[in-house]
C-alpha cells in the first residue's frame, strides 16, 4: 500500500514531473524573482509550517540524509519523542507533501523524493536577473 502525495510546490499541470524527462517542474519562482501568488503562498507556506517543527525537521532529515535515501521508521524513530508522536510528525509531513510512504509488511519506509528537495532549492535561490543587485 503506497500513500503518495505530491509536494504543494509541485504544479500538478506537470504533475510536478514532466512525463518526457521524470523532472520536477516547481510551481514557484525563487522568491526573489517576483512576489507570489496568493496561492503559491499557501502552498509553499504549509510545507514551511510542516518544516516549521524541530522534531519534524529532524525527521525529514532522517531520511533525506538515509542511505538509499529512503528509511524505515524502525530507523528514525529515536528523535526524543514517543512512537505515537512521531507517526504524528511523519503524517504531518506526508500530508504536507514532503514525504511518500509505503508499507513493507509490518514497516513503514518514508522517501523524500528528488523533486521535492529540487523544488525546495529552486524556491530558496537567488534568481540570476536580481542576483547583481544590491
Amino acid at each position: 500500500m503506497s500513500n503518495t502525495r505530491v509536494l504543494p510546490l509541485l504544479e500538478p499541470e506537470a504533475t510536478g514531473v514532466t512525463e518526457a524527462t521524470g523532472d520536477a517542474v516547481p510551481c514557484c519562482p525563487p522568491l526573489t524573482e517576483r512576489p507570489l501568488t496568493a496561492e503559491e503562498a499557501e502552498r509553499t507556506a504549509a510545507m514551511f509550517k510542516a518544516l516549521g517543527d524541530p522534531v519534524r525537521l529532524r525527521l525529514f532529515s532522517l531520511v533525506a540524509s538515509h542511505e538509499g535515501g529512503e528509511a524505515c521508521v524502525c530507523d528514525i524513530s529515536d528523535v526524543g519523542v514517543s512512537q505515537p508522536t512521531v507517526s504524528h510528525h511523519l503524517k504531518k509531513l506526508r500530508e504536507a507533501g514532503l514525504l511518500t510512504s509505503e508499507r513493507r509488511g509490518t514497516w513503514v519506509y518514508y522517501r523524500v523524493e528528488a523533486p521535492v528537495l529540487a523544488a525546495m532549492g529552486q524556491l530558496l535561490t537567488i534568481a540570476p536577473t536580481t542576483a547583481g543587485r544590491n
